[in-house]
């Protein structure tokens, strides 16, 4: 749980290492207050949308395409770092040979479904513009799914441990879902 919240924090941090803008209005403050609360995971919404300028300026579906577009950030972010391999190279288990081939393989696919994760908040994005309201709310649901697919390949092999890695990761990312999700319930379609 405390490596879950230390990612959300991370994550949260990087998202504002742009300078904070100062928000000058209370009916910018009290629009995302309002839309964050018909979320899950209020503080990250808050603190997500401060940290993008234009939120000053957005209505709830533009609250929606900030959050969207974070979790396509992420959705990147984890799939350049699944390619990479750097997680393979920080594996601490002792896998025999045959298990670090099939390591390899699910850490492959698992960047092939974040990659799709990506493409499906990109298909929300086209439907909140088409205000296509049950649309997007599809798409992000595939788009919060797509780990599960990767999660389930380490769970068909018991003596494969799923990295805790790629678990915050994945937290964070369906924890970002969530939010887009309360967001588009807040658009009342």
């Amino acid at each position: 749980m405390s490596c879950n919240f230390h990612f959300l924090l991370i994550l949260v941090f990087l998202i504002s290492l742009h300078e904070l803008p100062t928000i000058s209005t209370s009916s910018s403050i009290d629009l995302i207050q309002k839309t964050c609360k018909n979320t899950k995971y209020y503080d990250l919404c808050v603190s997500s949308l401060k940290s993008d300028s234009t939120s000053l300026k957005a209505d709830t579906k533009g609250l929606a395409t900030i959050m969207v577009k974070i979790g396509m950030v992420n959705a990147t972010a984890t799939n350049n770092f699944l390619s990479s391999h750097e997680l393979v190279l920080n594996t601490t288990n002792n896998y025999t040979k045959n298990d670090l081939v099939l390591v390899k393989k699910l850490i492959k696919d698992c960047a092939d479904k974040y990659a799709l994760a990506t493409n499906a908040l990109q298909d929300s994005l086209q439907d909140l513009n088409n205000e296509v309201y049950d649309y997007a709310y599809m798409h992000v649901m595939a788009a919060a799914d797509y780990p599960n697919v990767c999660h389930n390949g380490f769970k068909r092999n018991p003596r494969l441990d799923y990295p805790t890695q790629l678990a915050i990761r994945e937290d964070g990312f369906k924890h970002i879902c969530d939010v887009v999700l309360g967001i588009l319930d807040a658009l009342g379609w």
